[in-house]
């Protein structure tokens, strides 16, 4: 099975509602979508989310690094000789996480078809059923307690609550959600960089003297602040999470080493795709800290990696936080992993299993 050619094209899936965080307001799923074509006929799909703010792709830098760059390495090799592949992906330019992290997927899609497995029985098995999260955008407060108790109401037992404005009506939301759902669901925080580390402190002290119980408390601080992340995570008792502050594995290793956070957040948009993924997992396991897997604002293309690696992975990430798909107006996707709200499960078709993905629109000439 040898690659012939690498397709670009977009996608676009409204959200149900807009997703509101301390760094952007988005209202649907606008991404890059890759399909790696091979002499045999298989096709392998990936996905690439553009988010600025985080990882620094746009549209633009993405169809480059993947055009330009990217695929002229691919065309002609082997699926077969997946390592050298993803050897060429990645050193093919510096970041641009996000393109290779669609071109990775897509090719770990075919080493699947190619030996005719489900991807994450190629990465070591596991349960093919997992349950995730959903999100709580940032909103006023009765609409977020409302949002919070529909969701529960549908079957989700962790709900994960965008904060990080303004801390006092930050604090409001939380204790509001809780009060309502004490009992019928885990709350987890994101603040998305929001807090500084005394702000981060006071908060969350003040939510534990309150008797509101948190599961985890996501990014408080910003990215680079990792001394701030250390200083937050001395001084409270909720864990805290690592999520925009480690992109790939030698982020984590030091982060680890610094003890600057109890859990460590994974997403492929981050790590440049599936490879380097699985090596934090394994990096995790070794220091014995627990793993979160994540996603951006994807489709079911990209966050179907993101549940492979999750099952054979599980020992390591124990917290599923791959709502994308639940938040998308309608699947684009044939075949592929199912979503049904909370419950997320693997079929036995080969690679990813998707079939078609309704909607492509091709990119501008």
């Amino acid at each position: 099975m040898k690659i012939t050619q690498i397709r670009l094209d977009k996608l676009r899936v409204p959200l149900k509602t807009p997703f509101k965080t301390a760094l952007r307001t988005v209202d649907a799923v606008e991404d890059i979508i890759v399909s790696v074509q091979t002499d045999s006929g298989h096709v392998g799909y990936g996905e690439a989310a553009a988010t600025a703010v985080i990882t620094g792709d746009t549209h633009g830098s993405i169809i480059e690094a993947i055009d330009k760059l990217i695929a002229p390495r691919l065309v002609g090799r082997e699926i077969a000789d997946l390592n050298r592949i993803l050897q060429l992906i990645h050193g093919a330019a510096e970041r641009n996480t996000s393109a290779k992290a669609a071109v990775e997927i897509a090719v770990y899609d075919l080493w699947g078809q190619l030996y005719d497995a489900p991807l994450y029985r190629m990465l070591g098995g596991g349960d093919p059923v997992i349950t995730t999260d959903i999100t709580i955008s940032m909103d006023y407060i009765d609409k977020m307690v409302a949002d919070s108790l529909a969701a529960v109401d549908r079957g989700f037992e962790s709900l994960k609550i965008k904060v990080g404005r303004e801390i006092g009506v930050d604090l409001e939301r939380i204790k509001a959600i809780y009060t309502a759902v004490e009992g019928r669901a885990l709350l987890r925080l994101d603040a998305n960089q929001g807090w500084n580390a005394k702000q981060a402190v006071y908060a969350i002290r003040t939510l534990e003297d309150a008797g509101v119980q948190l599961e985890l408390v996501e990014q408080p601080v910003k990215a680079r602040d990792l001394a701030g992340l250390k200083y937050v995570t001395e001084r409270v008792h909720t864990p805290i999470m690592a999520d925009e502050s480690v992109f790939g594995p030698a982020e984590v290793i030091d982060l680890l080493r610094m003890h600057a956070a109890d859990i460590i957040n994974i997403k492929l948009m981050k790590t440049g795709g599936i490879s380097n993924a699985i090596r934090i997992a394994d990096i995790a396991a070794l220091y014995g800290v627990e793993c979160m897997i994540g996603c951006m604002i994807e489709s079911s293309i990209s966050v179907a990696a993101a549940v492979h690696v999750a099952v054979a992975k599980a020992d390591t990430i124990r917290k599923i936080d791959l709502d994308g798909p639940s938040l998308c107006d309608f699947n684009p996707v044939d075949g592929g992993v199912v979503f049904n709200e909370s419950e997320i499960s693997i079929g036995d078709a080969p690679g990813l299993g998707i079939r078609a993905i309704r909607g492509l629109e091709p990119l501008a000439a």
